[in-house]
């Protein structure tokens, strides 16, 4: 069982093994049964996808509370290191429902084939009594269940119906209901185990061993002893068994299992690479940084699964009216039993027909309608390294008419540019040079994590400066920095910074520095001031600018985008109006919100949603979990190596691969078609049936055709949806 803490509750998403029984009454009797125990805030179960997400009270209740909470109630938590055997389980448990499929259909055969050639009765009573024993055995068995928990539901309606059809001598119906029912059921659990396995098959991607630096030999060691800090090795064509850093060599890697990027991605040292992932070219040494069960294929992984139990809001919807519909249907199937007898008709048509409504107006394809997309909706999206976290966040996806950008890192590259240093003329330090101004400048932005920091850093380094420590660093956010170098107070910062922070100091250099400021950004450059403290009296030494690169396909995703019907496209940046409005001239976005803070962002998005409704920020999901969490949809981009990514966002792109972004929306907008179309089937299936039997009649197995078969297709037309690539 694997806790998240989101105090102040905690959630846990457990896997369930079923015992005795298929009813969903039991998923609800049991939602029900640790509702009631003490600390528990919210439960969903779903023995559709073997899962139970549970929300609690911590200091109330506890892990082990939980599992003595269900053991009575004819379940057991399985811990995930279960998984695999579960796994194996679960395709044992569909090759013996395929069997059973097989038998009844051979079954009913027989005695169909008999009784037309007059054939002995024992042999033809023999057939449907096999087609009646394993076509209805799960249904009888999840229908026993239902009763115990006093609920109703399909399985109980489709063992009545075949009974009901034997006991008026219509034995071939009820086997042929049984037969297309067990069927259907089978298509459905191979429907979803489809998608589950379509992840699932990523971790067998994962090789089981390393070969291991120990001493200066290759040692090959399982990778579940492999530790942080160790040293692998790779070869061309070898598959990385775990996450880490290369140290030594050069190669490609293709890294499509994971983020969906199609080209081959060149590392050298110091670059991230993932397990699961292919070395195409090029031998490499890599330390270890994450252990196999913290990779972040393995998270990949763990998180799908969890967003498959993770119900979308038609299913929610579905579910709760499926206990209403099957007693409205038992109604409906006694008033048509009752009221033609009451009214001189005889009983053995009357009966028939009744039995015929009945399976007419069953909902199974309704409720198989939404999880057959939703969940290969999921599972597709998780092999183009685009992690839903839910089903909610698939339909989400389909309404978003409006989305913001981040600018830095999302619609730019984020490897920020140094390309000026300028020394004003006049400083108290006259001989200070370009290379000075810069190191001193690099040792405040050193303790800085902003993208200008970085870049300042890389510029002292790539021309061998010598860079001072620093000490008493701040930062103000979305405005600068400042720390002691060599005794003194250094600022760096944009016009805000001085302006705000400084405001009340009388600075040398200020207006001339601030006008220099406003030429660099009219080129497009992103500009700062470096001043000076010292004895109560603030001097501006000079001037930094910076530039970044826009993405090469920024401009093809906008217009994809404009494509999927979107409305409006904003860019979010904390940079300076001019730097930010090139780059979206550039791109063809709609608005601009410049120089914002981070809380600026958060309003800047309430905002957006007051006027479109539904809509989508992208971000890196480090600096904008805020706004991302904000938004109807949080999108982070590049999150096979970031936390804070999987934990804020809704959608994960695993990799920086901008054509997701049109891919996710595009697969949310494919989803609600299919949804559309698979309940417009089903419902429309129902109604015609109905209307039909109501006003003139049909025979007992077109209604099972009909039924039956409008549940096949939904079923088949939601795997549709693994195929989808955008």
């Amino acid at each position: 069982m694997t806790v998240t803490e989101s105090p102040p509750l905690s959630t846990c998403t457990v896997q369930i093994e079923r015992r005795g029984g298929r009813g969903k009454a039991g998923a609800r009797a049991l939602e029900q049964h640790l509702r009631n125990t003490p600390g528990v805030h919210d439960v969903e179960v779903s023995f559709r996808t073997g899962s139970a997400r549970i929300t609690y009270d911590e200091s109330v209740t506890s892990e082990e509370q939980l599992r003595e909470a269900v053991q009575d109630r004819d379940v057991s938590i399985q811990d995930e290191s279960d998984t695999a055997a579960d796994e194996v389980t679960s395709r044992s448990e569909l090759r013996q429902e395929a069997a059973f499929v097989g038998l009844t259909l051979l079954g009913m055969v027989t005695g169909l084939a008999t009784g037309w050639l007059d054939g002995p009765p024992l042999l033809m009573w023999g057939g449907y009594g096999v087609a009646y024993v394993f076509g209805g055995w799960y249904g009888l068995k999840g229908a026993i269940e239902t009763l115990r928990h006093r609920a109703v539901d399909i399985d109980l309606l489709m063992i009545v119906a075949a009974v009901g059809a034997l006991s008026i001598g219509a034995p071939f119906e009820g086997a042929m209901l049984l037969f297309l029912f067990s069927l259907s059921n089978t298509l459905q659990h191979y429907a979803i185990g489809r998608s589950r396995r379509a992840i699932k098959s990523l971790v067998e991607m994962r090789p089981d061993e390393a070969q291991v630096l120990r001493d200066g030999e290759e040692v090959t060691v399982p990778i579940d002893e492999v530790a942080v800090g160790d040293v692998f090795v790779v070869r061309p064509g070898d598959r990385i068994p775990l996450d880490g850093v290369v140290t030594s060599g050069e190669g490609t890697v293709d890294q499509a299992s994971l983020t969906g990027e199609s080209v081959p991605v060149p590392k050298e040292p110091g670059d991230e690479v993932f397990g699961g992932t292919i070395n195409e070219s090029g031998s490499l040494e890599i330390e270890v940084t994450r252990q196999a069960h913290e990779s972040a294929i393995s998270r990949l992984i763990h998180m799908v699964e969890r967003a498959q139990s993770e119900k979308a809001p038609t299913q929610r919807l579905i579910d709760r009216l499926e206990q209403p519909y099957v007693l409205g249907v038992f109604a409906l199937t006694i008033a048509a039993i009752a009221i033609p007898l009451a009214l001189g008709s005889e009983f053995t048509g009357t009966f028939y027909r009744a039995m015929t409504l009945m399976v007419a107006a069953s909902p199974c394809a309704v409720i198989i309608s939404t999880p057959a997309a939703v969940l290969s909706a999921i599972a597709s999206g998780g092999r183009q390294g685009v992690l839903f976290k839910g089903g909610e966040h698939v339909e989400t996806a389909a309404r978003i008419d409006a989305v913001a950008f981040d600018k830095t890192g999302t619609l730019t590259q984020g490897n920020t540019q140094l390309t000026d240093v300028f020394v004003r003329d006049g400083t108290a330090d006259e001989t200070l040079s370009e290379d000075g101004l810069l190191s001193i400048a690099a040792a405040v932005q050193a303790r800085s994590e902003h993208h200008l920091a970085r870049a300042t850093v890389r510029a002292a380094e790539d021309r061998s400066l010598t860079v001072d420590d620093a000490e008493r660093f701040q930062s103000v956010a979305g405005k600068g920095v400042k720390a002691d170098v060599e005794g003194q107070t250094t600022h760096i910062g944009n016009r805000t910074y001085f302006e705000t922070v400084l405001g009340d100091a009388a600075i040398d250099g200020l207006e001339p520095g601030l006008d220099r400021l406003q030429a660099l950004e009219a080129e497009g450059k992103t500009s700062v001031l470096v001043a000076r403290e010292s004895h109560g009296e603030v001097s501006v030494l000079g001037w930094l600018a910076f530039t970044d690169t826009v993405r090469p396909d920024a401009a093809e995703m906008i217009a994809d985008l404009r494509s999927l019907d979107v409305e409006h496209i904003v860019m979010l940046t904390g940079d300076n109006e001019r730097v930010a409005q090139r780059i979206a001239d550039e791109v063809g976005i709609d608005e601009v919100q410049a120089e914002l803070l981070p809380e600026e962002k958060v309003a800047t998005i309430e905002e957006l949603v007051e006027r479109h409704e539904n809509v989508a920020m992208v971000g890196d999901g480090v600096n904008d979990a805020p706004a991302l969490a904000t938004a109807t949809l949080g999108i982070a981009m590049g999150g096979a190596g970031t936390d804070v990514a999987l934990d804020t966002a809704d959608v994960v792109l695993m990799g920086d691969d901008l054509s997701k972004i049109p891919y996710v929306l595009g697969l949310g907008r494919r989803t609600r078609r299919t949804l559309t179309i698979n309940l417009a089937i089903a419902f429309g299936a129902i109604a015609l049936m109905v209307g039909t039997i109501i006003l003139r009649g049909i025979p007992l197995p077109l209604a099972v055709v009909g039924h039956e078969g409008s549940t096949v297709i939904v079923s088949l037309n939601g795997l549709r949806l693994l195929s989808f690539r955008g």
